[in-house]
């Protein structure tokens, strides 16, 4: 396929300053623990929430519902 629309090297759009940042518009991440600047992924199947840094190296850090409320904007 040489097709311009398949190609891998497409630089993505940027986000315009009225859309979300891609971390907070996605319904797997807590926003309250995102807007800490932790990671917030959470892990559908057990609801656990990974408070790593945000954008960290490596595999995630689930930690449960209440230690996430501990690092979670209020």
């Amino acid at each position: 396929m040489n097709n311009q629309e398949h190609s891998a090297t497409r630089t993505p759009q940027p986000y315009s300053n009225e859309e979300a940042p891609p971390d907070m518009s996605s319904t797997h991440v807590r926003e309250d623990v995102a807007k800490a600047g932790r990671c917030a992924n959470v892990h559908l199947a057990t609801g656990r929430t990974c408070t790593l840094p945000k954008r960290h190296p490596g595999s995630c850090n689930f930690v449960g519902p209440e230690d996430a409320e501990s690092v979670a904007v209020k």
